[in-house]
């Protein structure tokens, strides 16, 4: 009896023991993995553990990119929004100016030569600048000093490099690999290869010189809008919008199908046939004889009894709908209802109020892209610099674009003739300085100058 027992005994403890042993070796070659997976920098690449915390994983990012461009090209609403924002940021068109006589000459040759084209090129940039959130700008320049650039579209961007203790500095731009077609020797087959992203340093003035034979190394510019703190990516204007442009598509063409649908019906006959080879002989008969609308039809109330069956498709408050759906989208894009074709209100006071927070949020973009395009000339005549002596490197350089509104300048018109007849009096008296006065007119103006600057420039003008 104690035998049988230990024998149990011995044979739990053995089953223990092997459980133990393996279960220890399984975790340890699970923690192996691991650890081997974390070291590897391609699970990293492709995880996205290595991109910021505020920015999107690659994969979640060229959806957006891709879908954002897919509803610009096939979408009415997303082309008009991103045509919206370029109407209105550049406008009739941007200009370049520089107080500096030689760089101003340089500005004018750079910004309307024919591998720049510019003044056209600028409304390609806003668009893409609205539709992915960022712009990324190629500068290439010739021996003689002449820069040319390029915009390398977001979604072909695999990584932004950035200095580890910046991320709004970026050093390097990595494309994604690309497949390479090559001919193979005496044959016409072809043959297909993986090639490497190509890495473009970001320009870095302190380190843009040419090489000994006088040749430009090619830099890259990097811009985002709707950027989060901390991200060193942008976000397009349309991605929050991409579900509910999806949806009011939907919307629209169920709505069209069963319009379509709605106004289909179908001739249902009554009558005695002796046999189903009359039936059908009266079938056909009609279907190559059928009654044209508005014709009279008479039959025998015996023989036969004429019939139309057409769907019940009624649908309510399909307008309450299509229109909710489409505030979102207003709301989303920062327009009024009555940008997007849909009139909200039939007084005009109400349209023209509507308005203002869309030009404020144009006029903020308006800003920026104006600032981004200074920033490439900047570079440019940098660069331009280093071949002629004439043009200093520090040329202040300022963009000017439209103004957003046109009726907003007729106001602040009035606004400033009418203060600068009150305050005008009160300087007569001295009561107030020249400085108050000036600083006072601007600012019912609209404007914000430098007010000892512009009382500098009057004196000098005076003398």
């Amino acid at each position: 009896m104690m035998s049988a027992q230990r024998q149990r005994w011995n044979w739990r403890a053995s089953v223990r023991a092997a459980a133990a042993w393996l279960l220890n070796g399984e975790v340890e070659r699970r923690v192996r993995l691991a650890v081997r997976a974390l070291d590897d920098a391609r699970d990293v690449l492709v995880a996205g553990q290595g991109a910021p915390d505020r920015d999107r994983y690659s994969a979640d990012r060229d959806e957006v990119l891709r879908e954002a461009l897919e509803a610009w090209r096939a979408n009415p609403l997303a082309r008009r929004i991103v045509a919206l924002t370029t109407q209105y940021v550049v406008g009739a068109g941007v200009t370049l100016t520089s107080p500096h006589a030689a760089a101003q000459a340089f500005l004018e040759q750079w910004w309307n030569h024919r591998l720049n084209r510019l003044p056209v090129r600028v409304f390609e940039w806003s668009d893409e600048l609205a539709r992915a959130g960022n712009l990324i700008v190629l500068v290439s320049t010739d021996a003689a000093g002449m820069s040319y650039v390029r915009g390398l579209p977001a979604g072909r961007v695999q990584e932004i490099v950035t200095r580890p203790n910046d991320i709004e500095q970026a050093t390097a731009i990595v494309e994604k690999p690309q497949w390479s077609t090559g001919l193979q020797s005496e044959i016409s087959h072809q043959k297909s290869a993986m090639t490497d992203g190509r890495v473009w340093p970001v320009y870095d003035p302190a380190t843009d010189h040419p090489d000994e034979s006088g040749a430009w190394p090619t830099v890259a510019l990097v811009y985002a809008v709707n950027r989060p703190v901390g991200a060193a990516w942008g976000e397009s204007d349309l991605a929050p919008l991409l579900r509910w442009l999806a949806r009011y598509s939907h919307w629209l063409e169920n709505r069209a199908r069963l319009n379509h649908f709605r106004q289909s019906f179908m001739y249902v006959v009554r009558g005695v046939f002796k046999s189903a080879a009359e039936r059908l002989a009266r079938q056909a008969e009609l279907n190559a004889n059928p009654p044209t609308p508005g014709s009279i039809l008479v039959t025998d109330a015996n023989s036969e009894a004429w019939g139309v069956l057409h769907p019940q498709l009624d649908s309510f408050e399909a307008g309450e709908d299509g229109l909710a759906l489409k505030k979102m989208l207003a709301a989303g894009s920062g327009n009024p209802l009555h940008f997007l074709a849909e009139p909200e209100s039939a007084t005009r006071t109400t349209a023209e109020a509507a308005g203002g927070p869309t030009f404020r949020h144009y006029e903020q973009r308006q800003i920026f892209f104006l600032w981004l395009l200074a920033d490439v000339a900047r570079v440019a005549v940098a660069r331009r610099s280093q071949v002629d002596a004439a043009v200093p490197a520090a040329a202040p350089i300022k963009a000017l674009g439209s103004d957003i509104s046109a009726r907003d300048n007729a106001v602040l018109a009035q606004a400033a003739a009418q203060t600068a007849a009150a305050f005008g009096g009160l300087r007569e008296r001295g009561l107030i300085d020249d400085a108050e006065l000036v600083r006072l007119v601007y600012k019912f103006a609209g404007e914000l100058v430098d007010v000892p600057e512009v009382l500098r420039r009057a004196e000098a003008g005076r003398a």
